[in-house]
């Protein structure tokens, strides 16, 4: 592979778990599965409006060392990375190379402006 990989980011890796809200529904607590070194790099961005409060949404690309599928420490769909107070919603994972030593997860990160 010619492409070098930079693992310099620190991430937590959590996973959602539904909890009983007490009037019916349910709540989404984040819980903590382990911390991941990445390669993080952003990929442009965009402005939305969500009932009336301006949102900037920056698509990232997260490289991190793969984990065999079921494993707690490979990331999915449904789960989010967090770096300190910033979210990156994981959107998709895929082998980043022929090896299968690397994961490229497709992320987003959301914040109100």
């Amino acid at each position: 592979m010619g492409t070098r990989i930079r693992l310099t980011r620190m991430l937590t890796l959590e996973a959602p778990q539904q909890v009983d809200d007490g009037a019916g529904g349910f709540l989404t607590n984040w819980v903590e599965l382990g911390v991941l070194w990445a390669e993080c790099t952003a990929r442009g961005g965009r402005e939305t409006l969500r009932g009336g409060t301006g949102l900037s949404r920056t698509p990232y690309r997260v490289i991190v060392r793969a984990a065999p599928l079921g494993s707690p420490s490979r990331p999915s769909p449904e789960q989010r990375f967090r770096d300190g107070q910033r979210i990156f919603h994981i959107r998709s994972v895929a082998d980043f190379c022929e090896d299968g030593r690397y994961l490229i997860c497709q992320t987003e990160e959301e914040v109100a402006v």
